[in-house]
């Protein structure tokens, strides 16, 4: 009864341990997408899944083995070469070596034997650097690359084949006030240029999920900025991204979330970089296809320190979009999974710490003077998603009773005004396998009668 019904989750249960994404495309009409699967004592697999919308997925046969590739396939990325040919480069569990193949087919089922890379001092002489979960991206004709660990490296290469080790990815000139140290752990990195910054999407495995935005000099990457994307343990983990065929960005994280069945993977969230500097964080647009039953209520008060169940929406499996106007509250926001009796699990802004609060995190996020409130809350059975004006996102699991499934909005400190709050039932994303596949049968049956 607690199964997800529309998050990316791993066939189960059983005793594989599913894990980071990896090697994302846009390929041939498809978005493919491989993640860490450990069901083998000589080592992970990638597990292949495949949509046209990044919401629906179906499973491809697991070829990416140890026993096709002589190593385990532990994180790395997928990218496009310069002859336009869809490559994957990632760390070998138990080679010691980063490893590169290229596919076959365009269902990107086949891949190359892999070839562990060549990489070299400027002296020429085999270069003794640890070579981790590492990324790989163009910059005009070159081929750059990171070997993730503490601290991370670059080298670069014309060709796939020979590398050359740069040293430190990380610039002599990186400021000291941005909140994280210049050795930290850098691992399951992506880089990617978003609006005029380079992005570096990445985990700290001490940390978490967290991301720096910066350009390059001298051929060291220059971070001016520094963020977290998780704030407990690895309940967002291990990100990955894709360029979406209208050109978004896309990214995903590895959820190991207390609780809950292993190999959740997040929704996938859209990346943007306005002209302000300030990342904007934006749910899938794809999963309004999800919505059906809408329901909604408008120009609610709700007094201090008071709370006001919603009379019209409630579920949990559900998404809700709430507007509240500017308010001089100090703690406001919206309960879920709410019992009979109104109580409820509360997603809170703290006015004062300037936090969005829910359950044992607190993320950083401020409403600005005369701004209204928008919070897009997710609810898959216990998963809770949340993404606050654009600014923040968190992720969070609350398992509850089946029956609590009430919604209110509460204040303290100050009323609030609710401009609106809109909330609609969300569709299984297997359904439209589960349709296939009877489809199918009955079309074998058909056939052998």
């Amino acid at each position: 009864m607690n199964w997800l019904t529309y998050h990316l989750a791993h066939p189960g249960p059983g005793a594989a341990f599913p894990g980071d994404p990896n090697c994302a495309f846009y390929w041939k009409g498809r978005y493919h997408l491989q993640y860490i699967y450990n069901n083998s004592t000589k080592g992970c697999s990638f597990a292949h899944v495949s949509s046209t919308d990044l919401v629906h997925w179906t499973w491809h046969s697991t070829t990416l083995t140890p026993r096709t590739t002589s190593h385990g396939m532990y994180s790395g990325t997928g990218f496009i070469t310069k002859d336009g040919k869809p490559a994957i480069i990632y760390h070998g569990q138990g080679s010691g070596r980063i490893q590169i193949a290229f596919a076959l087919d365009d269902k990107l089922e086949q891949w190359t034997k892999p070839v562990a890379i060549n990489l070299r001092e400027p002296s020429g002489e085999e270069s003794k650097t640890r070579q981790g979960d590492p990324d790989c991206w163009l910059n005009g004709d070159t081929y750059y690359g990171t070997t993730g660990g503490n601290p991370p490296h670059l080298m670069k290469s014309p060709d796939l084949k020979e590398w050359l080790h740069l040293g430190l990815l990380l610039h002599d000139d990186m400021p000291t006030t941005i909140g994280v140290k210049k050795d930290e752990d850098v691992s399951c990195a992506n880089m990617f240029k978003l609006g005029n910054k380079w992005m570096l999407l990445c985990i700290s495995h001490g940390l978490g999920c967290r991301y720096y935005l910066g350009d390059f000099k001298d051929e060291k990457y220059l971070p001016e900025f520094h963020a977290m994307m998780n704030w407990q343990g690895w309940d967002f983990f291990a990100p990955e991204s894709v360029l979406t065929r209208d050109g978004r960005r896309v990214m995903w994280a590895w959820c190991k979330v207390s609780g809950a069945q292993s190999g959740i993977q997040s929704l996938p969230r859209e990346l943007s970089l306005p002209n302000d500097g300030v990342l904007r964080i934006k749910p899938l647009r794809e999963l309004e296809t999800l919505r059906y039953g809408e329901t909604g209520e408008a120009n609610l008060t709700v007094k201090s320190d008071s709370t006001q169940a919603l009379k019209k929406i409630a579920g949990d499996t559900i998404e809700s979009n709430v507007t509240i106007e500017p308010t001089i509250a100090k703690e406001y926001g919206v309960n879920v999974s709410c019992d009979a009796n109104g109580s409820g699990f509360p997603i809170t802004i703290k006015s004062e710490r300037k936090t969005l609060a829910i359950g044992k995190i607190e993320a950083p996020f401020e409403v600005k003077q005369g701004e209204a409130l928008n919070l897009r809350i997710f609810l898959d059975k216990g998963m809770v998603e949340v993404f606050a004006n654009d600014r923040q996102a968190v992720v969070y699991m609350q398992q509850h009773k089946q029956e609590d499934v009430g919604v209110s909005l509460f204040s303290k400190g100050g009323d609030i005004e609710v401009k609106q709050v809109k909330g609609w039932k969300m569709k299984s994303i297997i359904e439209v396998t589960e349709i296939r596949v009877v489809e199918s049968y009955k079309s074998t049956v058909s056939k052998i009668t």
